[in-house]
């Protein structure tokens, strides 16, 4: 029988990470669609195929998954994306503490030449290193696990660079006399910079998320946490909405909001549509009546009898159908998701090249000019 799953992904930065979370989903057997949204991090899976076997072919493919349901839902997942704000946001000030000293310094001219204080150096090159490995350490874990599974990211481009940045500044400073004076450079506020500016980004990025998800955290507010069940021997009792079954019977009182779809079984109230029908007069209710889930009840202490329950309720539909308007990409998001599938390559292919052309006919210095007349016979 064909179902929905929605997943909730981790490590999921980029359009190149989307392509590649859809067609690890895609392989798996059972899979009849697969939608990916890198605003809010999730997937929306279309099928029979076993929620085990969607997760492991997402770990396969080098991210992490998580079920959404009554166990893990949003407010849970509201709860994660807080941290990993404050996380990011404490990585983001580290670089630029590291990175905009640096910067300024070397623009006003008042660091050393490499040549005058290689000790210096040495020491600004370490804490470089501390920094990158504490702020932007999940961007090599997520660049090598990129290349275990064959594929490249944008954590792939910050990895080179940065990493690059560092080792040939380092180089520099323990072997400066491998290269022409003129090449003698180092490029640790780069690194910094880098990985200070991406990470800021990733803040901005995530508040962005957070205000766009704001319209299905308001709908989810509006149904409550739980709801108060009639047992068969007259006790009354709270209950969480995941454990209520079709036919139980619930009891409403005055100002409290209509937890799932039901019927109206006994009394007569007033109940606030509004967020169904943007009417602000409230109708009156009596039995038979049908009721909906978020929806207020004014006035009596009522009874009803549940009709639906889940995913199956009318604000569940509603909150379902603003996630699917929020995943829907117009054709040029499309296209900018295929381009980005190859754009890492193919911007690694075009430096290889550039590095290459420089390195037989570029200007002076070169970085292996020493080895220049032994390259025609390599």
């Amino acid at each position: 029988m064909s179902q929905k799953t929605r997943l909730a992904l981790r490590g999921m930065r980029c359009a190149a990470c989307v392509g590649s979370v859809e067609d690890a989903l895609k392989n798996v057997t059972g899979v009849q669609s697969v939608s990916v949204n890198l605003g809010d991090r999730s997937a929306s899976v279309e099928g029979d195929a076993p929620v085990d076997a969607l997760v492991a072919a997402i770990d396969e493919a080098g991210f992490k998954a998580t079920p959404m349901n009554a166990e893990y839902g949003e407010a849970e997942r509201q709860a994660e994306e807080a941290q990993h704000l404050q996380a990011i946001k404490r990585r983001t000030w580290v670089a630029l503490l590291v990175g905009i000293p640096q910067m300024l310094f070397m623009m006003t001219g008042h660091l050393p030449m490499l040549d005058e204080a290689r000790l210096l150096w040495a020491l600004i090159g370490l804490v470089t290193l501390a920094m990158m490995i504490y702020s932007g350490g999940h961007f090599f874990v997520g660049a090598w696990t990129a290349l275990k599974h064959r594929h490249a990211t944008m954590d792939t481009l910050i990895a080179l660079g940065t990493g690059s940045a560092w080792l040939y500044s380092t180089l520099m400073v323990i072997w400066p006399d491998i290269v022409p004076a003129e090449g003698r450079h180092v490029y640790y506020e780069a690194a910094a910079f880098i990985i200070g500016l991406v990470n800021l980004g990733q803040v901005l990025e995530t508040r962005a998320r957070g205000q766009a998800s704001q319209a299905i955290r308001a709908l989810m507010q509006l149904q409550p946490d739980t709801a108060t069940l009639i047992l068969s021997n007259g006790d009354e009792k709270p209950m969480r909405l995941a454990s209520l079954q079709t036919s139980d019977l619930l009891r409403v009182k005055p100002g409290e909001r209509i937890p799932v779809d039901g019927v109206l079984a006994e009394g007569d109230t007033q109940v606030d549509e509004s967020m169904l029908t943007g009417e602000p007069l409230p109708l009156r209710k009596a039995k038979g009546d049908v009721l909906s889930a978020g929806t207020v009840n004014l006035s009596g202490s009522i009874k009803m009898r549940v009709r639906k329950v889940g995913e199956e309720t009318t604000l569940a539909r509603i909150i379902e159908q603003v996630r699917q308007a929020q995943a829907q990409k117009p054709a040029i998001g499309r296209l900018a998701d295929d381009i980005s599938r190859v754009f890492v390559p193919v911007v690694i292919v075009i430096a290889l090249i550039t590095a290459f052309i420089w390195w037989l006919v570029g200007p002076e210095p070169r970085v292996l000019m020493p080895l220049q007349p032994q390259w025609p016979s390599l």
